[in-house]
C-alpha cells in the first residue's frame, strides 16, 4: 500500500510515520507513505498556496490550483485516480471500520488543509470524502493525517506481526479493551488480577471478554447499545455483571436469602 500525503509541511509527518512499526514496514516495503511540499506545486513566484476569502472574514483560504497540480501530479505517477480524503473538520468522524476499510486501498491520498480551509472547488472535484478526528478543530490537517495513516498502515498484512496484534486492541471488535498489567507482580501495593497469574488461557479469554464489556459499558455506552451480545456465553457473562453490581451497590441479588 501506498500513501501519498499533500501537505505544507512534508517534514514533520515524513519524519514521524518514518519510526518504529511504520519504518521498519516502510523498509521491509510493505508500504510506502510519500510527502508531497503543496508550494512546489504554485505558479506563485513567492511560492503562495493562499489568499483571502470571497465574502469577507478573517483568515486566509488555501487556494484550489497549488492542491490540483500536486493533486494532479500524484494521479498521473499513478495512471489514473487515486482514493482522496481530506482531513477536515466537517468531514465524517474517523472510525476503526474506516482504518479497515482504507486499508484494502492500493493507493490513498491524503490532503492536509491549513489556515480556514481550502477552496471548495478543489474538495468538489478531487475529494472522495472527509474525514475528521473528533468534535474540535485543529491549525491543520498534519496531526490528523499522520493519526489516519497510521491507524490504516497498521491494518495492512504484515505491518503487525500477527492479527492477533489488533484483533482485541479497543474498537476493532466494537469493544474497549481489557485492562493490560505486566512485571512486577505487585506494585505501590496493587496487585494484577490474579486470574491473569493463573496460566489458564481459557479463563483468562473469559476474563478479558468480561472486562472489556464492563469498560464499554461504563466508558461507552454508545458503542455497548450498538453490540450483538446473544451468544450463551456473553449472556452469562453479562448475568454475571449484574449480579455483582448488585454486590457491589450492596443488594441482594434475587434468590438470595436474607439473613
Amino acid at each position: 500500500m501506498r500513501i501519498d500525503i499533500l501537505t505544507l509541511f512534508p517534514d514533520s509527518v515524513g519524519d514521524v510515520l518514518s519510526e518504529s512499526i511504520l519504518g521498519r514496514a516502510q523498509e521491509r516495503g510493505i508500504i510506502r507513505i510519500e510527502t508531497h511540499q503543496i508550494r512546489d506545486y504554485t505558479a506563485s513566484r513567492q511560492c503562495q498556496v493562499d489568499d483571502y476569502p470571497y465574502g469577507g472574514g478573517r483568515g486566509a483560504v488555501m487556494q484550489a490550483d497549488p492542491l490540483y497540480r500536486c493533486w494532479t501530479h500524484v494521479c498521473d505517477e499513478a495512471m489514473g485516480p487515486v482514493h482522496t480524503v481530506y482531513l477536515s473538520p466537517c468531514g465524517r468522524t474517523f472510525r476503526q471500520a474506516d482504518a479497515i476499510r482504507l486499508s484494502r486501498e492500493e493507493r490513498l491520498v491524503l490532503v492536509c488543509g491549513h489556515y480556514e480551509g481550502i477552496d471548495q472547488r478543489f474538495i468538489d472535484e478531487c475529494v472522495d470524502e472527509e474525514i475528521s478526528l473528533g468534535d474540535f478543530v485543529l491549525t491543520g490537517g498534519e496531526i490528523a493525517a499522520m493519526a489516519v495513516a497510521d491507524a490504516v498502515c497498521r491494518m495492512v498484512p504484515g505491518v503487525l506481526a500477527d492479527a492477533e496484534c489488533f484483533q482485541e486492541e479497543s474498537h476493532y471488535n466494537g469493544l474497549l479493551e481489557y485492562p493490560q498489567y505486566s512485571r512486577p507482580a505487585v506494585w505501590h501495593g496493587l496487585a494484577v488480577p490474579e486470574i491473569l497469574l493463573s496460566g489458564d488461557h481459557a479463563k483468562v479469554a473469559r476474563w478479558r471478554r468480561k472486562q472489556s464489556l464492563r469498560r464499554t459499558r461504563a466508558r461507552r455506552p454508545d458503542m455497548y447499545a450498538r453490540l450483538n451480545l446473544d451468544s450463551k456465553a456473553d449472556r452469562k457473562l453479562l448475568a454475571e455483571m449484574e449480579q455483582e453490581d448488585l454486590l457491589a451497590a450492596g443488594q441482594h441479588p434475587e434468590g438470595d436469602e436474607h439473613e
